[in-house]
């Protein structure tokens, strides 16, 4: 989603409950929400709506969300868009005192939505919402756990770490060119649930990470 829900979206998501996140709302209306990434429908009976941690972040925010202009795009962790953890390598136009909290927030809002989706409501390991938006999971849980995203510039030479998806399935890499920093940035995300492998790129000799979320 790339700008701010419209003013009956962010009514449904105002009238979310405080703790589940769980939404009422019209068919179309939960829909929209769903497709915007600020909402999902449990797959089990009632099959009742909850916000994710993007509609957490929303619902957060001063009521000042109304639909921008057509064409005007909002970036991504800004004050009127949707929270988006660091990847790397990103300008961190929203690197401000309230971006801990934030990114506090985002963190807790992943771990309900686990609570509310994993088998036996268990939040030691992935949900379904994170094996579809896997960089962006894994570098919240980075990010969360306090460590340093690669400002802007070129993919190497850069101290901090670097989110990208890769060919294989439900796997992220993650470069960091400290060696320390690699390992921890292995240490957190098995924390968080994620299995990780270390890799050597055969023309450069730079280790990586593969990161794939848990399953048990």
């Amino acid at each position: 989603m790339t700008r701010p829900p419209t003013a009956a979206q962010r009514r449904v998501i105002d009238a979310a409950d405080p703790v589940s996140g769980r939404l009422r709302g019209t068919e179309s209306q939960l829909a929209a929400l769903v497709r915007h990434g600020l909402a999902f429908r449990h797959p089990r009976p009632p099959h009742d709506h909850f916000l994710t941690p993007a509609g957490h972040r929303i619902r957060e925010e001063p009521a000042t969300a109304v639909a921008a202009p057509a064409g005007t795009s909002v970036p991504a962790g800004s004050a009127s868009g949707v929270f988006a953890a660091r990847v790397g390598g990103e300008e961190a136009a929203d690197a401000g005192p309230s971006r801990p909290r934030e990114v506090r927030s985002a963190w807790q809002g992943l771990l309900e939505l686990r609570r509310m989706t994993n088998t036996g409501g268990v939040t030691d390991r992935p949900c379904a919402w994170e094996r579809t938006h896997l960089v962006q999971a894994a570098a919240l849980a980075l990010e969360a756990a306090g460590l340093r995203p690669a400002g802007a510039g070129p993919e190497s030479g850069t101290a901090g770490y670097r989110v990208r998806a890769t060919p294989q399935p439900e796997a992220v890499a993650v470069r960091e060119p400290d060696a320390a920093a690699l390992r921890q940035c292995a240490a957190t995300l098995e924390q968080a649930g994620w299995q990780t492998s270390e890799h050597t790129e055969p023309r450069t000799g730079t280790r990586y990470l593969l990161a794939s979320p848990r399953r048990t």
